[in-house]
């Protein structure tokens, strides 16, 4: 017949009293015996109440025990199986939109609240200065898109934050322009939110630009003491921001700063020599950078060089000699003869020189003195390569071969066989380091590219913002 009181227990699960009167119907009903079965362990309170009557000790406690207990196994089963149907809705209460009361019944999620979107400028501002960021935040949500874009159809770039809650535009905006911006954010429903913001920046009273390197053009192999000069065409009182907005892309990164040498003009060198091969890409983001009150930069400026072989030339006025060297090795030596003193004027300098440039021929004039004067000259010298701005060049000299390798009889420069010299014309490259030696006369840093005559700390401490710029 099964377990008769458990069996029907377990079939009106969760509803204890219609257990109770279930039960005690049954107690009522069994006064025979039933055959054996597994249920015996558990007998049934009606062989309890027969048994008791026959021995004429007649109790209903045991049934009233056995009762419990089969009504407690009942509530802690139907108990689990609450917690087992709970545990399996929470799971995916809030895919069905539903989270589990504490009664076991299920009530809606309540909706996310959208997104919100902000965006600096507001929309139909006007007068905007363009050196301002544009930027973009999101409150309640994450932003998905971004996009800044002028009349003219030119995206300006910018970047998110880490949570995507706040978008920045990266370089200035062009002066006297029409922007668009335009962002959208999600909320956690993934319901997006829209706004745009139209706006116009000012009109300066004067601009201004840049020129790089007019002595190496961009496309052109340079050496690996190679500066890169920028030129403005005004004096910059807001250095900080100018150099800001500089940027200097290597395909082999290495440490460099910026140094401002004067108001108009502004230095970048490697804290060591540029490796040999090396490609570098110099942008300088200007459009809308500002320069001074009222004044705003109206273009930008990209160039590019490629390094080439490491060159170094180590010339000395004590052995009046020179000696190239290739990535290390000696590929080239000759005699020289260089500033033969008296007057300090006819010193050669000495320093890290580097090659800025060449003619053939190049016409030398005494500088300082009158045509008749004791010590003027005027000649054309071949082959000249120069590394200074005081008037001193590699180049050649037939007249002097003589004294070449044996006395130091120029006016300064490096006197050198007509061959050697020519060779080094054809050979060197913008930005080769000269290494002198040998003489009482120093080479100033700002004479010609003498940069690399400044130590790092004092070349970093001449930036505006007076720090190395790192890979």
């Amino acid at each position: 017949m099964g377990c008769t009181a458990e069996g029907r227990a377990l079939q009106t699960l969760g509803d204890s009293s219609y257990a109770r009167e279930r039960i005690r119907r049954s107690a009522a009903e069994r006064t025979h015996r039933r055959p054996a079965s597994r249920c015996d362990r558990y007998p049934e309170p009606g062989l309890f109440a027969s048994q008791q009557m026959a021995s004429g000790k007649m109790s209903f406690d045991n049934d009233a025990v056995y009762a419990r207990r089969v009504v407690g196994a009942v509530l802690v089963i139907a108990a689990v199986m609450a917690l087992v149907d709970v545990g399996h809705g929470w799971g995916r209460a809030e895919d069905r939109g539903a989270v589990p009361t504490a009664s076991g019944s299920r009530s809606p999620t309540p909706a996310a609240a959208a997104a919100r979107v902000s965006i600096e400028p507001a929309d139909d501002a006007r007068k905007v200065r363009p050196d301002r960021p544009v930027v973009v935040r999101a409150a309640g949500g994450r932003l998905t898109s971004v996009s800044v874009t002028s009349k003219d159809g030119r995206d300006l770039s910018g970047s998110f934050d880490a949570d995507r809650t706040t978008w920045t535009s990266t370089w200035a905006m062009s002066p006297s322009a029409r922007y668009v911006a335009k962002a959208t954010a999600e909320n956690r429903d993934h319901e997006a939110t829209t706004e745009t913001s139209a706006f116009r920046t000012l009109t300066p009273r004067a601009t201004f630009g840049a020129t790089a390197n007019t002595i190496a053009p961009g496309g052109s192999t340079v050496g690996v003491g190679f500066p890169l000069i920028l030129d403005f065409s005004v004096p910059i009182e807001d250095k900080a921001d100018v150099e800001r907005a500089l940027e200097v892309r290597m395909s082999r990164p290495v440490e460099g700063a910026w140094h401002w040498t004067s108001d108009t003009q502004i230095v970048f060198r490697p804290k060591e020599y540029w490796p040999a091969h090396q490609k570098i890409r110099l942008v300088a983001h200007l459009t809308g950078v500002r320069a001074a009150p009222g004044v705003f930069g109206d273009k930008n400026l990209s160039k590019r060089w490629t390094v080439g072989e490491q060159v170094i030339v180590k010339a000395s006025a004590k052995t009046k000699r020179a000696v190239v060297y290739e990535n290390g090795e000696k590929v080239k030596s000759w005699p020289v003869s260089m500033g033969q003193g008296g007057v300090w004027k006819y010193h050669t300098t000495s320093g890290i020189h580097l090659t800025m440039g060449r003619s053939n021929p190049e016409q030398m004039i005494s500088p300082g003195i009158e045509k008749g004067q004791p010590g003027y000259y005027d000649e054309l010298v071949y082959w000249a390569v120069r590394i200074s701005n005081s008037g001193e060049y590699i180049h050649s000299m037939p007249s002097t071969v003589w004294a070449q390798g044996r006395q130091n009889v120029s006016h300064g420069c490096i006197n050198s066989p007509p061959k050697k010299a020519e060779w080094f014309y054809e050979y060197q490259h913008p930005g080769d380091v000269v290494v002198i030696t040998g003489t009482p006369r120093k080479l100033e840093y700002d004479n010609g590219w003498g940069f690399w005559q400044k130590s790092w700390k004092s070349w970093v401490a001449g930036g505006a913002l007076n720090k190395p710029v790192t890979p």
